[in-house]
């Protein structure tokens, strides 16, 4: 399954998060792979496309960041899996 996750952060929280981004470099857990993340020029939020097998392991991932961002996780669908669904 393919998820948008969308992340922000308030200003308070931005050199926290910042610090630990360039510590850690944000990897997911094993069970997500991490297709791709985009940062907003704004710097105070950013988009990461996932692919896991179920929202759990996507869920740990946020967990992990949950004292500095907000999520919002969003199951994703590609045009051929859409087009199933309108087919039917």
């Amino acid at each position: 399954m393919l998820f948008m996750v969308i992340y922000s952060f308030r200003p308070e929280n931005r050199e926290a998060a910042t610090q630990r981004f360039m510590k850690t470099g944000g990897p997911p857990p094993e069970g997500v792979e991490m297709m791709g993340r985009w940062h907003a020029a704004s710097m105070n939020q950013g988009f990461t496309l996932a692919e896991a097998n179920d929202a759990e392991s996507v869920a740990k991932w946020c967990h992990l960041w949950a004292d500095l961002l907000t999520f919002e996780v969003i199951p994703v669908l590609e045009d051929e899996q859409i087009t199933r669904v309108l087919g039917s």
